[in-house]
């Protein structure tokens, strides 16, 4: 081959190295962030990227854009691994044209999703985006589409993450929305539909790019974002530990770790966690770590619906998808965004096989107006329509109060639970003794000479009676009473056996879940 050809063709890659240009480059870093391609290497096992359509253009000509220089159209797509599993990756780059999408970028994007479904690979999406390119006109909302449209197909067959590390607004927002986990960056991230300026001219409204679609507003208040990071590498680090739990694709089980923690470790901690009086709180991370495998819990929506805890672990080097009242924050009670974040997990973990593990503690669904009228009907059910429909392997453990709709909700034998087992401490009823005694005893109790002394004893008679696991135990609805310290080895047990198992539902085009 002549070597002016190949001096072209390194000339040619040298300059899709620089980017957008030194100038362009160091505004990004001077703004926190990393480049498309050094975000590329933190992430991607070394000399594992193979990059595609790197010398695609803009296909518009118009206003300017034939004048533009614009190194991979502003996106850098192609195929990786991490830790050793292939991954396909697009990384918008801000330095050309904002991160813009216009007709050529969006293809090279959709390229590597259908790359991915037909080789059944994850997809990771690295967002540093300008919106739509303006130059482009409709061409680039039909982008967007043809993006929305492969992320909707791929739902539920290869695991799809988003990495918010920039800019993404409009409708740029719904394709990480579609997609399984959103990471955001404190700081220099943010989403939202319509930006400051446009709320201050609707609505009147003053409030700044962080307020409106900051990390912390979408992890604590919106539940868009699953996990926030600290800077571009602490996002990467984690993308990386996320996908240690995640298997390829729907037809692949999660991936394995050789255990080193002993499967048959008793923790006598656990017998003294749950407080004599039921009133008062513990923390439920306790339980998750003392039991789980060296204590390794990736918590997900951690600072949204904190009265509920999800996240991934594993028992005995298995992935397992945990759900979990958390009594130290309203009590754990049920509420609308508990229900959503329970409910979005559940079906997340069913999809791809990750077995369910749940601790209950739960004194039913919170009561009040603003429950009742923003629908907590229709999102509790939510939550209960994603554990019935699960097939997965479901474990649970009853640590204390299992009351009202909340027991069956919550991964109970009726909806298919295949393990339930209970803590002596465990509570199920259809509701606690207080409220219980002033319905069956109003009579009593208004003739009493002291009401109150008498709705004591026979608030501590119903719940020595009623208030206990024996009686769900004496029907079957619980498979045993078990010590605390024994529960990760009964665990471990039971979800060897479970693996095993081979559940389905009736064959229909989809179910109507309550939305």
């Amino acid at each position: 081959m002549p070597s002016d050809r190949l001096e072209d063709l390194r000339r040619r890659r040298e300059r899709l190295l620089a980017m957008g240009g030194p100038e362009r480059v160091r505004r990004q870093h001077e703004a926190g962030k990393l480049t498309a391609r050094e975000r590329l290497d933190l992430l991607l096992d070394p000399g594992s990227f193979v990059e595609l359509d790197p010398f695609v253009v803009p296909r518009s000509r118009d206003f300017g854009l034939d004048r533009v220089e614009a190194p991979a159209d502003g996106v850098v797509t192609g195929h990786g691994a991490i830790d050793g599993r292939p991954v396909h990756i697009f990384s918008q780059d801000f330095t050309v044209l904002g991160g813009s999408l216009g007709e050529g970028y969006a293809a090279k994007i959709c390229k590597v999703m259908d790359l991915a479904m037909r080789t059944g690979t994850p997809v990771i999406g690295l967002n540093d985006s300008g919106g739509a390119r303006i130059q482009e006109g409709v061409v680039s909302l039909g982008g967007y589409a043809d993006i929305f449209l492969r992320n909707t197909l791929a739902s539920g067959v290869i695991p799809q993450i988003s990495a918010i590390m920039g800019p993404c607004a409009g409708g740029a927002v719904y394709s990480p929305a579609i997609t399984d986990f959103t990471v955001m960056v404190r700081g220099t991230s943010y989403m939202f539909v319509t930006g400051p300026q446009v709320v201050r001219t609707v609505t009147r409204e003053e409030v700044s790019f962080e307020e409106l679609g900051g990390a912390d507003v979408h992890a604590g208040r919106s539940g868009i974002a699953h996990f926030v990071a600290e800077d571009d590498e602490e996002c990467l680090l984690l993308l990386r530990r996320l996908m240690s739990y995640l298997p390829s694709n729907n037809l692949d089980d999660p991936p394995r770790r050789n255990p080193t923690d002993d499967p048959s470790r008793a923790d006598p901690a656990l017998d003294d966690l749950v407080p004599e009086d039921p009133s008062r709180p513990y923390d439920m991370h306790v339980a998750i770590q003392r039991i789980v495998d060296d204590g390794e819990f990736l918590e997900v929506h951690a600072a949204f619906a904190r009265n509920l805890i999800v996240g991934f672990c594993r028992l005995h080097g298995w992935p397992v998808g945990v759900v979990a009242q958390q009594p130290a924050v309203m009590a754990g009670v049920l509420d609308i965004d508990a229900s959503v974040k329970g409910a979005r997990f559940v079906r997340f973990c069913d999809a791809f096989n990750i077995p369910l593990l749940t601790f209950v503690d739960v004194p039913g669904f919170l009561p009040g107006t603003a429950q009742e009228h923003g629908g907590i009907i229709r999102h509790g059910a939510k939550l209960l329509y994603a554990y019935c429909e699960a097939t997965v392997p479901k474990l649970t453990v009853i640590t204390r109060k299992a009351y009202g709709g909340a027991y069956d909700v919550m991964s109970s034998a009726h909806i298919r639970g295949d393990l339930n087992l209970a803590w002596p401490t465990a509570e199920i009823a259809v509701m606690g003794p207080e409220g219980a005694i002033d319905i069956i005893f109003r009579k009593e109790l208004a003739e009493a000479a002291d009401p109150e002394e008498r709705r004591r004893e026979l608030a501590a008679d119903y719940r020595a009676r009623f208030a206990t696991p024996y009686v769900a135990a004496g029907r079957g609805y619980v498979d045993d009473v078990i010590e605390p310290r024994e529960t990760r080895r009964r665990l471990i047990t039971s979800l060897d056996l479970l693996r095993r198992k081979r559940a389905t539902n009736p064959r229909r085009k989809h179910g109507n879940m309550p939305l």
